[in-house]
C-alpha cells in the first residue's frame, strides 16, 4: 500500500471548487432514467449519453472525478479513446463503483446487507489496470420510525464496508465508504440524525479495526434529511446544522474529505444544502470544519441534463450547457458562494 499516493488522490478529488460526477448508474437504473425521457437503454445509447457529459467544456474546473460503471470503464468515446484516459487527460480521476447492490438480510426483515465482497481482490487489480483511482461501495439502508435498520444490520453492512476498503487499499485505489440512509418514507429529522449517527460511529469502528488508513479515504454520506413522506421538512440551515453536528461526533478530522450523495434530492435541494454547510464553515461558533465538504452527486448533477438531451442529437450542445451549469452550481456550494439566484441566471 503507498499511503503518500492514496492520500495525494483523496486530497485531489476534494480540491477547491471541485467534487464527483457519479455516473455509475447499473444498467436496470439508467434503463429507468432512459424511460423517463423515452429513449431506448441499449448499450451505444449508454455509451453515447456518458461521452456528452465526458467532453462537456470546462467541467475539469469543477468535476475532480467520475465514478463510472463496469460497462463505462471498458468504453470509449467516439474517436477510439478510452473514458478512462479522456477524463485522466482533462485531469479527471476515473473511479469505478464495485458493489453488487443490496439484498434482503437473512432473519431480518425489512434489513438489507451489500453484496460484492467475493472475488473483490481480483476485481480491484483489473480494475486498477483499467485506470481507475479510487472505487466506490454503497451500503443502503432503509428507515422507518421504529426499528429499521436494526442493530445487527447497521454492524453487517459497516463491516462490509470496512473489508471493501481494506482491500482497495490494498489494491492502491481510494476507497469512497458510502452508508446510505434512504430518505424514502415519513420518518423526522431526529430519527435520520439518531440512525445516521449509529451508522458513522459502526462504520468508523470497524475502518480502524481492519487498519484502513483514514487519510487515503473518502466519505460518501447522506445529509441528515427528513423523509420525502415527512409533513415536517427543514430548511437549508437546519439540515446544515444537523448533518455537521452528526459528522463532528463521529467522523475523524484525519479524513481528508465528505462528498456527500443527494439521495432523491431535486438538483436545486442538494446544491443549497451543501452551500449552506460550506456558508457555516466560518461564521458558526465550532469554527472550520476539519474536512472539506464537497459533493459526489448522481441524479442531482444529471436529472436536469436528461430532461435536456432527450436522446436527440440536436440537443447535445443545450445538454452540455445545462450539465456545465449544474456542475459551476456545485462548485460554488462547494466553497458556499452559491446563491439561489444563480439558477435562474
Amino acid at each position: 500500500m503507498k499511503i503518500d499516493e492514496l492520500q495525494r488522490v483523496a486530497e485531489y478529488i476534494v480540491s477547491a471548487q471541485k467534487g464527483i460526477l457519479a455516473a455509475d448508474e447499473s444498467n436496470p437504473t439508467i434503463r429507468k432514467r432512459f424511460d423517463s425521457i423515452a429513449v431506448e437503454s441499449t448499450e451505444e445509447n449508454r455509451r453515447r449519453y456518458r461521452e456528452i457529459l465526458f467532453t462537456t467544456d470546462g467541467i475539469e474546473r469543477y468535476i475532480s472525478g467520475v465514478i463510472l460503471y463496469d460497462e463505462t470503464l471498458r468504453q470509449s468515446a467516439s474517436d477510439g479513446t478510452p473514458f478512462a484516459k479522456l477524463l485522466w487527460d482533462r485531469g479527471i480521476m476515473p473511479g469505478i463503483k464495485v458493489d453488487k447492490g443490496s439484498k434482503a438480510l437473512a432473519l431480518h426483515p425489512g434489513n438489507k446487507v451489500t453484496e460484492g465482497l467475493d472475488g473483490l481482490r481480483d476485481q480491484l487489480a483489473e480494475y486498477k489496470q483499467l485506470g481507475a483511482k479510487f472505487a466506490k461501495w454503497r451500503a443502503v439502508m432503509e428507515i422507518n420510525e421504529y426499528d429499521v435498520p436494526s442493530p445487527y444490520a447497521i454492524r453487517a453492512n459497516a463491516h462490509a464496508l470496512a473489508r471493501y476498503a481494506a482491500l482497495c487499499q490494498e489494491a492502491g485505489i481510494v476507497p469512497i465508504v458510502e452508508p446510505e440512509i434512504l430518505m424514502d418514507g415519513a420518518h423526522d429529522m431526529e430519527r435520520c440524525e439518531n440512525v445516521t449517527s449509529r451508522m458513522l460511529e459502526s462504520v468508523f469502528d470497524e475502518l480502524d479495526a481492519h487498519g484502513v488508513l483514514i487519510e487515503g479515504a473518502l466519505l460518501k454520506p447522506n445529509m441528515v434529511i427528513p423523509g420525502m413522506k415527512c409533513p415536517h421538512q427543514a430548511s437549508p440551515e437546519q439540515i446544515a446544522e444537523a448533518t455537521l453536528r452528526c459528522l463532528r461526533r463521529h467522523v475523524p478530522a484525519a479524513l481528508p474529505g465528505i462528498v456527500f450523495l443527494s439521495g432523491g434530492q431535486s438538483a436545486e435541494d442538494a446544491t443549497q444544502n451543501l452551500n449552506a454547510m460550506n456558508a457555516m464553515n466560518v461564521v458558526n461558533a465550532m469554527g472550520e470544519h476539519p474536512w472539506q465538504l464537497s459533493f459526489s452527486y448522481g441524479r442531482a448533477l444529471q436529472a436536469p441534463v436528461l430532461a435536456t438531451w432527450k436522446g436527440q442529437e440536436h440537443n447535445v450542445a443545450a445538454a452540455q450547457r445545462t450539465f456545465f451549469k449544474r456542475c459551476q452550481l456545485n462548485g460554488l456550494a462547494r466553497e458556499g458562494i452559491y446563491s439561489r439566484v444563480m439558477e435562474n441566471s
